[in-house]
């Protein structure tokens, strides 16, 4: 099989695309063997090593690459068109490049497509222009779970047969720690393992981390002094009402805002929480709810779109956009001992079937029909 998949998403800090392309890029370099031909394609450029990409360095992925290993853009157009011609292209953030054409493109979720008020204009402005010439020249799609493989289907009008659904995966590093093991690293943060709860995600509009705040100040004083929220996360957008309650948050004691936290201490953050609050309103998978359960602590998602489909039974679902039923989520997640001692048993379960090397080789698969 000859492939050529895009690491344009592998870009420190990575986001959850970024870690989906890292890596099955990670996993296809390890097993390179298996191919006849494997190429990096990164910034309109072939590169040999994707693992290069996370080094430190400036953020612009034109700067990465020394300006004398540029060619000019006609040689450039010949040499790619030339390549592509011989390999099964994968991209694994809904876009082909324009010199594909054909290939195996990964689409996440259509959130842009939904809920357009959530995000940016600027993506809005890039799907506008450049999705439907990709959908006009893909063999195949891949979803990240059944629930958008079905709305994917729907909403463009594609054969289910044409789209496969490929469950993601969790790195090994997210699992239960011994609390002796937690002491020093959540000290750094100013943590105590078993003593606050936790929510990761990126600060838009569509995770419903109003809610949570909201919520969050309605409980006992007695628990919230307890058990204080920490979110983590980046800043994301469409959010200055959001930060202002974060800000209020903390000022009242409840709340703790990290930000972005390096991923080389995410496992023993979440490992060290008494509980973890997902409650997103839309997701094409959710890794942090999936990330939470390998880590053994109970977990709350919101009872719609992916979760239910990633939960698989393990964590307490509410309507996030209900008070009254996130409110009581809450509070069982934290104090109902019995379903918390259930839960993390379930969660782990679900956890130990659902790993990278497995999303990586069903999607060799799906490729290899193609290449």
């Amino acid at each position: 099989m000859k492939l050529a998949f895009a690491v344009d998403a592998i870009v420190p800090p990575l986001t959850g695309i970024g870690r989906y392309a890292w890596e099955l890029a990670r996993h296809h370099v390890m097993h390179r063997g298996q191919f006849d031909s494997l190429r990096f394609y990164f910034a309109g450029q072939w590169i040999d090593d994707p693992v290069a990409l996370l080094k430190k360095g400036p953020t612009n992925r034109h700067s990465r690459i020394p300006k004398f290993l540029r060619p000019s853009a006609s040689v450039r157009g010949w040499a790619e068109r030339r390549a592509m011609s011989k390999h099964l292209f994968h991209s694994p953030n809904y876009f082909l490049p324009k010199t594909v054409e054909r290939g195996v493109v990964t689409v996440h979720d259509l959130s842009v497509f939904k809920y357009p008020e959530t995000h940016p204009i600027e993506r809005l402005r890039h799907f506008e222009e450049s999705f439907a010439s990709t959908l006009s020249r893909a063999s195949h799609l891949i979803t990240d779970s059944e629930v958008i493989r079905l709305e994917v289907a729907e909403y463009f009008g594609w054969s289910m047969e044409k789209i496969t659904a490929v469950r993601l995966g969790v790195p090994q590093e997210f699992r239960p720690y011994d609390d002796v093991d937690l002491v020093e690293p959540l000290h750094e943060l100013d943590l105590t393992p078993g003593n606050y709860s936790l929510c990761v995600s990126t600060l838009e509009p569509r995770k419903r981390i109003d809610r949570l705040l909201t919520v969050y100040a309605n409980l006992p004083v007695g628990l919230r002094r307890s058990c204080p929220l920490v979110l983590a996360g980046s800043a994301g957008w469409l959010n200055e009402s959001l930060n202002d309650q974060i800000r209020r948050g903390q000022n009242e004691g409840w709340l703790r805002y990290l930000g972005f936290v390096p991923e080389a201490s995410l496992p023993k953050l979440y490992a060290g929480a008494r509980a973890f609050f997902f409650p997103s309103s839309y997701e094409g998978f959710g890794l942090p709810l999936l990330e939470a359960l390998a880590s053994g602590v109970p977990a709350l998602a919101s009872n719609c779109s992916s979760m239910p489909e990633v939960a698989d039974g393990a964590a307490c679902l509410v309507d996030s956009n209900d008070h009254e039923s996130l409110l009581e989520g809450v509070q069982k997640v934290l104090l109902d001992d019995a379903w918390r001692l259930s839960a993390i048993t379930k969660g782990l379960r679900v956890a130990s079937d659902t790993t990278w090397d497995k999303c990586a080789q069903r999607t060799l698969e799906v490729c290899r029909q193609f290449g």
